[in-house]
């Protein structure tokens, strides 16, 4: 049986060839899109003309070395950077064909459409069912029966549903580390968004939790569209359809995870990959 490289690259952590592969990177109706994005909190430039587009229904990767300005971007797809201070953004970001940045924009809305889960879980101090009703109250959902119907699809959608099924008057901070991370991906999913950003879910985690966090993003795939920042090049090839590396607030290439990991374009992500640096 052959292996694909970017599979190989899992055990034996190295490239040992760059076989001429096709590409299937056919970005041209991206969900969201960035356009010479560039950001900087006070005096520190941090993107630096980040253009790349995010395919509809694929799980995407942001690699690179700490620092390099994947969290960052992240944060640019649905605003959490203008909760910074001195933060100044120039370019585009948009989704659905709309800059989110033009004047006017719906931020509460944008971040219904475009949801965030956290390096670290974050339930609030409440019930496992107030924690998942809390959204669609917010949105104007006030009827018990319809909280009840989204409260279940969501803890279903985040396989965590046989688990807390008879728990869901408990607090949730009495659930484990990785219940507590489906948790609030569920949460997430209650108010209906097209687009999950996930800034390393897996870091606090256990490989037990990490293994169901990822297996949850593979399912998800199917309803949504995927962002992840990881530091895990391992669960980038894992996961991911599509890989973008970052470096030093650039983006030096993007397309297929397939691509970046078998047959990199640039030096710089090959020596990235193969663990030269970083």
């Amino acid at each position: 049986m052959v292996i694909p490289l970017h599979l190989a690259f899992i055990e034996n952590s190295g490239i040992t060839a760059k076989p001429e592969i096709p590409s299937a990177y056919d970005a041209s109706n991206p969900v969201i899109e960035a356009r010479n994005l560039n950001l900087w909190f006070g005096d520190a430039h941090i993107l630096k003309e980040v253009s790349m587009r995010i395919r509809r229904n694929k799980v995407t990767a942001l690699i690179g070395p700490s620092g390099c300005g994947k969290s960052t971007l992240l944060r640019c797809f649905n605003r959490l950077n203008d909760l910074i201070d001195h933060t100044k953004i120039t370019g585009e970001v948009t989704f659905d064909g709309e800059n989110i940045y033009a004047a006017g924009n719906d931020v509460v809305l944008l971040r219904k459409r475009i949801g965030m889960v956290f390096q670290k879980p974050n339930p609030f101090p409440k019930s496992v069912y107030e924690n998942i009703a809390y959204g669609p109250r917010v949105h104007g959902i006030s009827d018990k029966k319809e909280l009840d119907r989204i409260v279940e699809k969501s803890l279903k959608d985040a396989a965590l549903w046989e688990e807390v099924r008879d728990r869901l008057n408990n607090s949730a901070l009495g659930l484990s580390g990785g219940q507590q991370q489906r948790l609030c991906i569920a949460r997430t999913l209650a108010v209906d968004p097209e687009v999950i950003l996930m800034d390393e879910p897996c870091s606090a985690l256990d490989p037990i939790a990490t293994a169901k966090i990822e297996n949850l993003i593979e399912k998800l795939k199917q309803q949504y569209t995927v962002i992840i920042v990881t530091h895990n090049m391992q669960q980038a090839a894992r996961v991911s359809d599509d890989t973008g590396f970052m470096y030093l607030g650039k983006l030096v290439e993007c397309g297929t995870t397939t691509q970046i990991f078998e047959h990199p374009e640039e030096d710089l992500t090959e020596n990235y990959i193969t663990g030269r640096f970083g």
